[in-house]
């Protein structure tokens, strides 16, 4: 585990995003030093895109710190929470959305590939939210989100792995949701949809197509439509949503 901060020089909550190294993770920091917040950049491995996201969070005016955790392992999440509690404070806003993919059909699946997927998925989010909630509970606020994805819902071929870990998100976060609101501490899920990111960029514009028509609004959604509804969950101004499943897919979910 690493840490590289800059000074909390501002009043802003304090807020911790995993897999913020890149794509939707780098959005949501950004969004969230929009916002005010001193922005934690969690990364798993990439430590230079790390860097870039914190860079681009202090271009907000905003401070914030680059920290290295694996959210599969519960003694890197302790040290990680250990350094953005020394570095800027306690968290009080958490966005999981550290994620890996082992895609594979269900009839070949390896044991290895099921456990990976659902041990950082899904259980990495258990592990950061059991770990920040207790400071959340005694400052009476907190804001949780777990970033889903629309196969949590619709299923997605050779992917049993990630759409149960993503569709596990939704049982985690109302059980946290109802256990909490006593303290003022809210839990939602965001279920992005196809999303621009360098992987899509890399593909045929056939494909490109076919997943645009597959789409309601016509269009693949960016980091930024994610990270603006995420933003929103996480401000003052969400104090009366918890336990709700947001959609950001282009309808493409609609009805489930």
């Amino acid at each position: 585990m690493s840490a590289e901060a800059s000074a909390p020089d501002g009043p802003g909550r304090v807020a911790l995003v995993t897999g913020a190294s890149r794509g939707i993770g780098r959005a949501i920091a950004v969004a969230l030093g929009q916002q005010g917040c001193r922005v934690a950049v969690g990364y798993g491995g990439d430590a230079a895109a790390a860097a870039e996201t914190l860079a681009a969070v202090e271009a907000t005016g905003a401070s914030g710190l680059s920290v290295g955790i694996d959210v599969a392992d519960t003694e890197s999440v302790d040290a990680a929470f250990k350094a953005v509690e020394d570095g800027l404070g306690p968290v009080e806003i958490l966005v999981n959305n550290a994620g890996i993919t082992r895609d594979g059909l269900l009839a070949r699946m390896g044991d290895d590939q099921w456990s990976a997927v659902i041990d950082t998925n899904l259980g990495g989010a258990f592990h950061a939210i059991r770990r920040a909630t207790p400071k959340m509970m005694r400052g009476r606020f907190g804001r949780i989100v777990n970033v889903s994805s629309v196969s949590g819902h619709l299923g997605a071929p050779g992917q049993a792995n990630y759409s149960a870990a993503k569709a596990g998100l939704l049982g985690l976060s109302r059980a946290v949701a109802r256990e909490l609101a006593s303290r003022n501490v809210t839990c939602n899920v965001v279920a992005p949809g196809p999303i621009v990111t360098a992987m899509t960029d890399a593909m045929p514009d056939e494909w490109k197509a076919a997943m645009e028509a597959t789409v309601p609004l016509g269009r693949l959604g960016t980091p930024e439509d994610v990270a603006a509804v995420v933003a929103f969950l996480c401000s003052d101004a969400a104090g009366y949503v918890t336990g709700a499943l947001v959609p950001v897919d282009g309808g493409l979910g609609m009805g489930h």
